[in-house]
C-alpha cells in the first residue's frame, strides 16, 4: 500500500488506477476486519457455551436430584443448544465474508456425528481431474494420490412395488397345471407390505403423526394413500398381531410384582368429547436382578371406574405399586379371589407433594421433608439390580432408620399445623398409608417408586397433543394395543418399527404353539446371533 504521504499522481490515469487499488485495498482490510470480528464472538460465544456446560456438570454432579434439579438442566441444554446455534451462525457470516481469512483462523472443528454405522453405505464422487498444469501449462500429469472430503447425506425414502411372480407349469402327461401357492400377506388380500405397514404404525403411535397428516405427507412424495385406506390397514395389524398381544399380557402378568398407572384420553362421542382412561400395567424385574424382560400391557376404558382395574388383573395375585386412587382399593381387600393383592405406595408420588410446598420457599417443613426424602433416594440408588434378598439387608441397615426418623419427624410437624391446610393434607397422605410407603423394607422386589409406569404413559400424554382425542371406543382400544408393543420395545431397547416390520411378515405364517418365539426380547436375541455370525 502506498505512503499517505506520497505524491498525488498528476494525470487523470494514473489517478484513476490509483483508486481502483485503494478501493481493493479497503475492500479486503474490511473483510479482515469483519473475520476477526467474527472470530471475536465466535471465541465469546465458545466461552459462554463452555460455562453453561461446567454449569451443568456440577448441577449434575452435585446439585440435588430433584424437579428443581432437572428443570435446571433442562434450562442449560437449552441456553447450550442456543448459543450453538448463534455460533454456527456468526462463523457462516465469517466464511462468507472472508473464505480465506477464516480457513486459516478456524480454531474450532466442525462439529459432526459421534459415530457412524459401519455398514452405512458410501457413495463416492470423483471431481473432474486437471487437463493442465495450474502452474505451468504443461498436460504431462501424473497422479500423486488423493484427498477425500467427506459429508453426511440423507434421500428421501424411496417406495416401491414388489411383484411376487408365480410360474404356472402344465403337465405334458395329465395336463394338470401347477403353481406355487401365493406368498401369504399381513392383511389378508392386502396391498400394503409389511414394513409399509410398520412404518404407519410407528408414526401414528410413536412419532404421534395422525394419518390424515400421513396421508398429505405421502401425497407429497407422489404416492396418494386415502386417509381412509391407513385406518382399515392400522385396523387390519391391530387384528394380525393380537396373538402377540396376548402373549404379552400373560408374560406381565406372571410377574410378582407390577407397576399400574392411567392417563386420561379424550374420545369423540355425539359431537363431543368425552374422558377415557389408557391403563398401563408394567413388569419390570431389573431393579431387583431379575431375569425375566421388561414389557408392558395397555387397556382402554370408558371411564375410570374400579371395575376396569379388577378386571384387567383377575386372577393375578402379587404386589403392585401404584398412586392411592381408591379405585383399586376392591383389589387389596382380604375377601378377593385367588387372594389379595399387596400394594406398594410410590415415595415419587407423596415426595412430588410436598415438593410442590417447599419450591415456593414460603414451607420450610417441606424444604426439610423433601431433603429427608432424597437421603433415601440417594440410598436406594445404590442397591439398584441387586437381588431382593440382599436389597432387604442393606435396607435395613441404611434406609430403614432414615425411615423411621422421617415418619418420627413428619408427626411432630403435623402437630404443629392446622389440620385444615394443604401441608398437613399433603403430610398426612404418607402418614396413614405408611404401612404401604414401608412395605419396601421388608420386600426386595418393591421400588421406591411407580416411575415405570409413569414412563410408560409420557409418550401418551405427548401425543394427545397431536392427534387430539381417539375417534372411538375401538379407537381407544386399538390405541392400548399399539402402545402396548411398542412400550415393550421400548424397554427392551429395540426399533419398534424395525421388530413390526419382521413381525408382520413372519406371522401369517407362523406356528400358533411358537408365537413367544416372536416376542421382541426373542426377536432381539435372534438378530444379535445373526450379526455376530455374520
Amino acid at each position: 500500500m502506498e505512503n499517505a504521504f506520497d505524491p498525488l499522481p498528476s494525470d487523470l490515469a494514473s489517478a484513476h488506477a490509483m483508486i481502483l487499488v485503494q478501493r481493493e485495498q479497503l475492500a479486503q482490510q474490511q473483510a479482515e476486519n469483519l473475520a476477526a470480528q467474527s472470530e471475536v464472538k465466535v471465541t465469546r460465544l465458545e466461552i459462554e457455551r463452555l460455562k453453561f456446560l461446567l454449569a451443568k456438570a456440577r448441577r449434575e454432579q452435585f446439585g440435588q436430584s430433584s424437579e428443581r434439579g432437572k428443570q435446571l438442566i433442562e434450562q442449560l441444554e437449552l441456553a447450550i443448544e442456543d448459543l450453538e446455534e448463534t455460533q454456527g451462525a456468526e462463523q457462516a457470516k465469517a466464511e462468507i465474508a472472508a473464505p480465506e481469512a477464516t480457513k486459516e483462523n478456524h480454531r474450532r472443528a466442525l462439529r459432526g456425528p459421534r459415530k457412524l454405522p459401519d455398514d452405512l453405505p458410501v457413495e463416492r464422487v470423483v471431481e473432474p481431474a486437471p487437463c493442465a498444469c495450474g502452474k505451468c501449462g504443461s498436460q504431462r500429469l501424473r497422479k500423486l494420490g488423493e484427498v477425500v472430503t467427506r459429508s453426511l447425506e440423507s434421500e428421501p425414502r424411496r417406495w416401491k412395488i414388489i411383484e411376487h411372480v408365480r410360474e404356472k407349469f402344465t403337465c405334458r402327461d395329465c395336463e394338470a397345471i401347477t403353481e406355487p401357492p401365493a406368498p401369504s400377506h399381513p392383511i389378508a388380500r392386502g396391498f400394503a407390505g409389511p414394513s409399509l405397514l410398520a412404518m404407519i404404525l410407528v408414526s401414528k403411535f410413536l412419532l404421534h403423526q395422525p394419518l390424515n397428516r400421513q396421508s398429505a405427507t405421502y401425497a407429497r412424495e407422489g404416492i396418494e394413500i386415502d386417509t381412509s385406506t391407513l385406518a382399515d390397514w392400522v385396523g387390519a395389524c391391530v387384528v394380525t398381531l393380537d396373538p402377540i398381544l396376548a402373549a404379552l399380557k400373560a408374560h406381565v402378568l406372571r410377574g410378582a410384582r407390577i407397576h399400574a398407572d392411567d392417563t386420561t384420553v379424550p374420545v369423540l362421542a355425539k359431537g363431543k368429547t368425552v374422558t377415557g382412561r389408557l391403563w398401563t400395567y408394567v413388569r419390570d424385574d431389573r431393579p431387583f436382578g431379575g431375569k425375566g424382560p421388561p414389557a408392558a400391557f395397555f387397556e382402554y376404558s370408558r371411564n375410570r371406574a374400579g371395575e376396569h382395574p379388577q378386571k384387567h388383573l383377575t386372577g393375578w395375585t402379587g404386589i403392585m405399586q401404584a398412586d392411592a386412587y381408591t379405585g383399586y382399593n376392591a383389589l387389596y381387600e382380604a375377601a378377593r379371589k385367588p387372594a389379595p393383592i399387596k400394594e406398594a405406595a410410590c415415595w415419587a408420588h407423596w415426595r412430588r407433594k410436598l415438593f410442590d410446598h417447599a419450591k415456593s420457599g414460603k414451607a420450610p417443613i417441606a424444604v426439610e421433608a423433601v431433603r429427608r426424602m432424597d437421603e433415601i433416594f440417594a440410598c436406594e440408588r445404590t442397591i439398584t439390580g441387586k437381588p431382593p434378598d440382599e436389597r432387604v439387608a442393606l435396607r435395613k441397615e441404611t434406609v430403614a432408620p432414615l425411615v423411621a426418623d422421617l415418619r418420627v419427624w413428619l408427626s411432630e410437624q403435623r402437630a404443629k399445623l392446622s389440620a385444615k391446610t394443604d401441608l398437613a393434607k399433603d403430610i398426612n397422605y404418607g402418614l396413614s398409608r405408611w404401612v404401604e410407603f414401608a412395605r419396601f423394607l421388608d420386600e426386595g422386589r418393591v421400588c421406591l417408586t411407580n416411575n415405570a409406569a409413569e414412563r410408560a404413559l409420557r409418550g401418551i400424554a405427548v401425543g394427545r397433543r397431536n392427534w387430539t382425542f381417539a375417534g372411538s371406543d375401538a379407537g381407544g382400544r386399538r390405541a392400548a394395543a399399539v402402545f402396548t408393543l411398542v412400550e415393550t420395545c421400548k424397554l427392551n431397547d429395540i426399533d419398534p418399527q424395525a421388530w413390526l416390520a419382521d413381525v408382520l411378515a413372519r406371522l401369517p405364517d407362523h406356528p400358533a404353539k411358537q408365537i413367544d418365539d416372536l416376542l421382541p426380547w426373542k426377536w432381539k436375541e435372534r438378530q444379535l446371533a445373526a450379526t455376530v455370525a455374520a
